[in-house]
């Protein structure tokens, strides 16, 4: 620490007057030195002020110098410590090292000699010093720039989900009873998922996967998609396509890698019978296997044109009966475990989106048709109300 003057301080310590007083004279011209006569009355004095430096003879009555200089680094860690003493063995130099001494200076001394370790010790601080700055600068400025990198990172990824959303709601446009659908089961599914322990990671995963479950219907022609009629075993074909769509869609954008899983896979079942590829129990994807019961949720709680929606105890028998077949018995447990009322309010919550009419692409409870059976859902509003057994059949 300098001093208000600019000279570095200096602690001189010996129980020999004479000694302390040579050392003092010595170098008080360049140093601001202050004498104390025993380890205890130096140390005593590094509890009122700081030095930079500490100039001690090793053998003192009462604290030996080794004694005192764990204590002095203990108290003041920048001070650098020079030993003096008369022993001229290497034992009591290593001594000195081992317990923090900078250099060590044997009596009787040269003065120049004397000045130099004082030189070199003080120019060891500073350099010390500069460092351990350099460092905490460093290390603010990486706080810094971290900081600000992450908030560009959040409002990213807060532009990628105003724009995925924007997208949802044009393919939405296309099927107006699909309102809303998409907004509440990315609500349904991170809920879901945080029953489950998923990490950020993951959990945006799931959030952008949720969003964007039916972007493969870009690829479904209006013709099929919009149909006012059933669908022929031929259009059910290429409907069932559009988790494949959707999965060619996302290729290659790397932040929605994990999305596209949940994409190509949410109608896949737990028991093997689902599309487009078949997939069973683990071989499926985590968040795949959340959001298809956050999906079945909405289906069956939602309001549609030939009847009311269901209640929260039809939902929930309607999952349970269907756990180990068509869901994860796993997340229909976590669904459980979460009360009927914390899932009605994510319901009515501005970002699960408004209630609205379902389409074909939230059909019902759970359905129990195999891969291979003809499409048991029509595309006007009175054949789906005649076949709305089918949960996510979209």
């Amino acid at each position: 620490m300098e001093l208000r003057s600019g000279k570095p301080r200096v602690l001189v310590v010996d129980d020999e007057p004479e000694v302390r007083n040579l050392l003092c004279d010595l170098l008080g011209e360049r140093y601001d030195c202050t004498p104390a006569a025993s380890a205890e009355e130096a140390l005593s004095k590094l509890d009122a002020a700081e030095f930079d430096l500490l100039l001690s003879d090793i053998q003192m009555g009462g604290m030996s110098g080794l004694e005192m200089i764990p204590r002095v680094l203990s108290k003041s860690p920048d001070t650098v410590v020079v030993t003096v003493s008369g022993m001229q063995t290497i034992e009591s130099a290593v001594g000195a090292m081992r317990v923090g001494a900078f250099d060590y200076v044997i009596k009787p001394f040269e003065l120049p000699r004397v000045e130099a370790a004082v030189s070199r010790a003080l120019e060891h601080r500073s350099l010390r010093v500069a460092k351990r700055r350099y460092e905490s600068h460093l290390e603010e400025l990486v706080r810094r720039r971290t900081s600000e990198l992450d908030g560009a990172l959040r409002s990213l990824e807060d532009a990628y989900r105003s724009t995925l959303k924007a997208l949802i709601k044009a393919l939405e446009a296309r099927d107006s009873e699909t309102s809303g659908h998409s907004e509440r089961v990315v609500s349904f599914s991170l809920r879901l998922g945080r029953e489950l322990g998923l990490g950020g990671e993951q959990s945006r995963s799931l959030e952008f996967g949720s969003l964007l479950h039916d972007i493969g219907k870009i690829g479904v022609p209006d013709a099929i998609l919009r149909k006012p009629a059933a669908l022929t075993q031929e259009e059910w074909v290429r409907m069932r396509e559009h988790p494949l769509h959707g999965q060619r869609i996302l290729r290659g954008i790397e932040f929605l890698e994990g999305a596209s899983r949940v994409v190509a896979q949410h109608h896949e079942r737990w028991d093997g019978t689902g599309y487009p590829v078949g997939l069973k129990g683990e071989e499926i994807d985590l968040n795949a296997r959340i959001f298809a019961v956050a999906d079945a949720f909405d289906a069956i709680t939602s309001d549609r044109v030939y009847r009311g929606c269901k209640s929260y105890e039809c939902a929930a028998a309607e999952l349970d009966r269907h756990a180990g077949a068509q869901f994860d018995p796993r997340v229909v447990e976590a669904f459980g475990r979460v009360s009927a009322g914390e899932w009605e309010e994510l319901r009515r919550a501005p970002s699960a989106g408004s209630v609205g009419q379902d389409s074909r692409t939230q059909e019902g409870a759970a359905h129990t048709d195999t891969p291979g059976s003809p499409p048991r859902f029509g595309g006007t509003r009175v054949a789906r109300a005649l076949n709305f057994r089918r949960v996510g059949a979209h």
